[in-house]
């Protein structure tokens, strides 16, 4: 994985939990790692973008710096092994929203029934089509969910849900991505709950060039940090 050389200020060393689940769901297994600081403020739920998987470098990093923010991550697979395999050709379902949402859901009852967990707040974040993920589980969810960070996301494929959501949503957006810019805008308008655009400067779609990333973790950690409770979990 590349060394992305950024440390938030509010770096901390922390004890962490980390382990392997399997999270049920439409008939198939998915896999995941669960990582939680010690004295986690909360757990973020990650939902990647199409064609990736929880082995994203993009989204390891940027749950690192979350985690050192206090704050435990979820990584995990939206489709099964087998899935992935007919994907890679189809490319069906890594733009079937509903289908998406619906795994993301899961792995929220998933964490909200166990024992280490079950007392966090919980957030999603979203890249690319995982980005409407995020915002249709949202929505289903309610007062369950109390953060949502879409990265590079495609938020406009949520539809009309977006009139729906309540929890506070960040968009982020590359400054060379003209046409995600565009489109985030858009869903942008349509939110009517707490929200914030924030466009970085120089990043193209995939946030590669020097910086642009780190941007993005330090972004996503004080958006969650700022609205994940411990004090308030709805699962309680």
């Amino acid at each position: 994985m590349r060394n992305y050389g950024y440390m938030p200020s509010y770096i901390q060393n922390r004890e962490m939990i980390r382990k392997e689940v399997k999270i049920a769901v439409d008939s198939v297994v998915l896999d995941g790692e669960l990582t939680l600081p010690a004295g986690a403020t909360g757990i973020v739920l990650f939902a990647h973008g199409s064609g990736s998987s929880r082995h994203s470098t993009r989204n390891i990093f940027v749950a690192e710096v979350i985690q050192a923010a206090g704050v435990g991550t979820l990584l995990f697979d939206l489709l099964s092994a087998d899935e992935e395999a007919v994907d890679i050709y189809t490319r069906h379902l890594r733009f079937d929203i509903g289908l998406l949402g619906r795994r993301l859901i899961a792995a929220a009852n998933f964490v909200g029934a166990q024992p280490e967990t079950k007392d966090l707040n919980i957030g999603f974040f979203g890249a690319s089509t995982g980005g409407a993920a995020a915002i249709v589980a949202a929505v289903t969810l309610g007062d369950a969910v109390k953060a949502v960070v879409s990265r590079g996301g495609r938020p406009d494929l949520a539809g009309d849900q977006l009139l729906s959501v309540r929890s506070p949503v960040l968009l982020i957006v590359g400054g060379r991505d003209d046409v995600v810019i565009k489109l985030n805008q858009e869903a942008f308008e349509k939110l009517n709950c707490e929200k914030q655009l924030e466009i970085v400067p120089g990043a193209t779609h995939l946030f590669e060039e020097p910086g642009t990333l780190e941007a993005v973790a330090k972004l996503a950690a004080n958006w969650f940090r700022t609205h994940l409770r411990k004090a308030d979990a709805i699962w309680k």
